[in-house]
């Protein structure tokens, strides 16, 4: 049987070679578009959310200096006698008492009275905040020394009504404008809280007196915030991560007397250790924190800034300083890739507001 070849189609179905490469080809183009497309919209949520965690990193490193420096010289006797020459006040012993709890020079431990204190930046680095306050929800009340008897040993000294002073607690001894801080001993040894046993490096001698007021300061915070490998740190612990930067100042009154602020000044010259005199003129302080994203751009997209008084920043301004003290420099060029970052400037002042700083006291 002979098979008839006429009816079968010699056609084949399906693409080219040509055409699978042209198909390739805009695929390829299309992938590339879309992996573009994507890589702009990463590094733009990548920018946006490093911004929102500035954001929050800002105003938590705001929100706890600002709290402390609020509580600044709380714990602090306050007034003693309202007026003629036997007016007491923690804010007028002068010099400013230190205590070292260790009694050694050498060891980096001692605090001091001075309720809140600046500390310059070396070369435009960032400044150093000092907050110190008592942690005794009663805060302090002075007392007459009624009978010294021996402060440092067993019965110690006698005090005119029960105080409370509790064993390690710090207290203030002053007579007039003379003053010291020392602590309680450990243990304090006498259930009579009339008798208050002093700490046995406490040096006798005035103001250690008869009719000598004593104030029991219960713990003493000595809160310390700086700027370490772009993080803020309290008492050498991180506690807020990309901040590169932070500036502060002394807002200043004419007068101890007055609590109008009218100049606003960096802790340099005679700001960097004030006499008790200009230490009572201030009033306020004023703080900048630089919080960077944390996201390197590929070109600079951050630039100098240069305040209305002329002062020129290698980062973002501070405030507004058109009608006020000059605003203190912002140096971020230690950093040789300072502008490729991002940052927001977070600012505040916080005025001085505790009882202590009354100017009836002053």
């Amino acid at each position: 049987m002979v098979q008839n070849y006429k009816n079968i189609s010699l056609c084949q179905a399906g693409f080219s070679l040509v055409e699978i490469l042209v198909g390739l080809v805009i695929g390829l183009l299309a992938t590339l578009v879309i992996m573009q497309v994507f890589s702009a919209f990463e590094g733009q949520k990548r920018s946006t959310s490093g911004s929102a965690d500035a954001q929050t990193n800002g105003s938590i490193a705001l929100m706890n200096i600002q709290r402390d420096v609020q509580m600044a010289g709380f714990g602090l006797p306050p007034l003693m006698v309202e007026v003629g020459p036997s007016k007491q006040s923690s804010l007028l012993c002068d010099p400013f008492p230190d205590f070292d709890p260790d009694n050694d020079p050498a060891t980096n431990n001692s605090t001091n009275l001075f309720p809140v204190v600046i500390q310059d930046g070396v070369a435009n680095a960032s400044d150093i905040l000092i907050v110190r306050y008592s942690a005794n929800a009663m805060g302090a009340l002075p007392v007459k020394i009624v009978n010294l008897l021996n402060p440092i040993m067993n019965p110690g000294l006698v005090v005119e009504n029960n105080i409370g002073c509790s064993s390690g607690s710090i207290v203030l001894v002053s007579n007039g404008s003379t003053c010291r801080m020392t602590k309680v001993a450990t243990p304090n040894g006498i259930p009579d809280a009339t008798h208050v046993i002093l700490d046995a490096s406490t040096p006798l001698g005035n103001p250690l007196a008869t009719n000598s007021k004593l104030a029991c300061m219960g713990n003493w915070q000595d809160n310390r915030y700086e700027v370490v490998n772009n993080e803020l740190r309290l008492n050498g612990s991180p506690i807020v991560a990309e901040v590169v930067n932070m500036q502060a100042q002394y807002g200043v009154s004419a007068l101890a007397t007055s609590n109008q602020v009218n100049q606003w000044v960096n802790a340099t010259g005679a700001w960097a250790a004030p006499t008790v005199a200009d230490r009572n003129r201030i009033k306020a302080v004023r703080i900048v924190v630089v919080v960077r994203n944390g996201l390197r751009e590929k070109v600079n997209v951050t630039t100098t800034c240069t305040t209305n008084k002329g002062t020129l920043n290698n980062g973002p301004c501070a405030w507004d300083d058109t009608d006020y003290s000059a605003a203190p420099m912002i140096d971020l060029s230690t950093d040789p890739d300072w502008q490729k970052y991002r940052f927001r400037a977070f600012e505040t002042i916080i005025p001085l507001r505790n009882m202590i700083w009354s100017r009836a006291t002053l």
